[in-house]
């Protein structure tokens, strides 16, 4: 464990005139900032309380509405509707189309098939018989014609060629190449000494107007930006870099002391509202309509709920008797148009009558009875 304190926190160097700066912006900023705060925690609270009163009891009853409207027709169609046609709709289906389909299927179409696949096997049987007796031995004659020819031709194209490339090579390529060596590369030398000397001349000239391009650009345009830039546009920008921080930090500050003004602003209109409104209804509701909810509950409402119940029960035993006579009616009806219903005989039963069940000592058929 650490019992050594951290050092503080390391803080810049500040100057007199970030100092001065700091209050007058500060003072000005917050003047500014503090009606925008309010503004918007006024904002933030109409906002939720029109959340809570509006937003979110419209929501539900919208989405209440969706799936009255959406959800639950479909619900019922398919529960009540779909479910129960489905066995029906099944039942047609299979009557109408799949067993005519078996049928067709069984008694058309697989002796069709098997007919067609009979006819097929007859015509590839004949095509192969006429492959076989026909079509082989007359490319095979045509194939022994052909060979004997295209070895007369090849014969005839060799000697042609030969006497063709005979002639191209010393009528051509022989002059030709004497051309090329005695006058051609004799020729290409001298012109590529020239373009050397042409290349070297160019570049010679290109680069020395580059230099002189460089410096005059460096002199008239590089130096003087650069100094405009050391001298001029670097202090100000820390100036304004210096303007804006404190801006920056003058509107964090501002807006948090304006929170804490908005919010006893706030505090000091809640206890406001509630000692001018809520207090004196919720003692209007504490000390004169409770007293008078109680005595109206006990005085008419209890007396109307025990007279209301009286009634009920008296108008339930009644029903409940007018239901009795009802039936005792139609049990008279039934008896004087059919007579007595038969009553059935008794049977002679092989079990114990009693609830008592079968043991190892005891026995209850009629050979072992005791």
């Amino acid at each position: 464990m650490d019992l050594e304190k951290p050092p503080p926190p390391r803080q810049e160097a500040q100057g007199c005139l970030v100092v001065a700066i700091r209050i007058p912006v500060r003072i000005v900023v917050l003047v500014l900032v503090v009606p925008v705060r309010m503004a918007w925690d006024a904002l933030v609270v109409a906002g939720r309380f029109l959340n809570d009163t509006v937003v979110r009891p419209v929501g539900r009853a919208l989405l209440w509405l969706g799936r009255a409207v959406f959800v639950w027709p479909f619900v019922v169609l398919w529960r009540y509707v779909v479910v129960p046609a489905a066995p029906g709709v099944a039942w047609l289906g299979n009557v109408f189309v799949v067993v005519p389909a078996v049928w067709l299927y069984r008694c058309v179409l697989t002796p069709v098939g098997h007919a067609c696949a009979w006819v097929a096997r007859g015509i590839g049987a004949g095509l192969a018989w006429l492959y076989a007796r026909v079509l082989t031995p007359l490319g095979q004659a045509v194939m022994w014609v052909l060979e004997g020819l295209g070895t007369v031709l090849a014969a005839i194209g060799l000697g042609v060629f030969g006497a063709v490339a005979w002639l191209v090579r010393y009528f051509l390529v022989v002059p030709a190449r004497w051309v090329y060596e005695r006058i051609l590369t004799l020729v290409g030398r001298a012109i590529g000494w020239c373009a050397k000397g042409l290349v070297w001349l160019v570049s010679t000239v290109v680069t020395g107007i580059g230099v002189a391009l460089y410096w005059n650009a460096r002199v008239l345009v590089v130096l003087p930006a650069q100094a405009l830039y050391r001298w001029v546009l670097a202090p100000v920008g820390r100036a304004l870099a210096v303007v804006g921080r404190e801006i920056r930090d003058a509107l964090a500050h501002a807006w948090r002391v304006a929170g804490r003004i908005s919010l006893a602003v706030g505090r000091f209109l809640a206890n406001l509202f509630r000692w001018i409104f809520v207090e004196p209804v919720r003692w209007v509701y504490r000390t004169v309509l409770t007293p008078i909810g109680h005595v109206v509950r006990d005085a008419v409402l209890r007396p109307v709920a025990e007279a209301a119940r009286t009634v009920g029960r008296a108008t339930r035993q009644a029903l409940t008797a007018a239901r009795e006579s009802v039936r005792q009616v139609r049990a008279d009806v039934r008896r004087m148009l059919f007579g007595e219903p038969k009553q059935r005989e008794a049977v002679a039963r092989r079990e114990p009558p009693g609830r008592e069940t079968r043991t190892l000592g005891s026995s209850t058929t009629a050979l072992t009875k005791d």
